[in-house]
């Protein structure tokens, strides 16, 4: 079993901000399956640091912006 990841993203929020983009749109703007992008979106799939700055920057915004990851207590 797949552990899911703790890295949070806004993703499925922001493609519906920007004009209701599919999954399939942004996958094809950032080179990978719409399946990847689900797989981010629920948070099974960490992306690697270079698709999270293709991913951000398709929306115009920072990582801290797209992507969060939790504080340590």
């Amino acid at each position: 079993m797949v552990k899911p990841t703790l890295v949070t993203n806004r993703i499925r929020a922001l493609r519906f901000t920007h004009g209701e983009m599919t999954q399939a749109d942004l996958a094809a703007r950032v080179g990978v399956t719409r399946q990847t992008v689900i797989a981010i979106e629920q948070g099974r799939y960490s992306p690697s640091l270079e698709m999270a700055f293709q991913i951000a920057r398709v929306f115009g915004l920072g990582l801290d912006d797209v992507f969060g990851y939790p504080e340590e207590n």
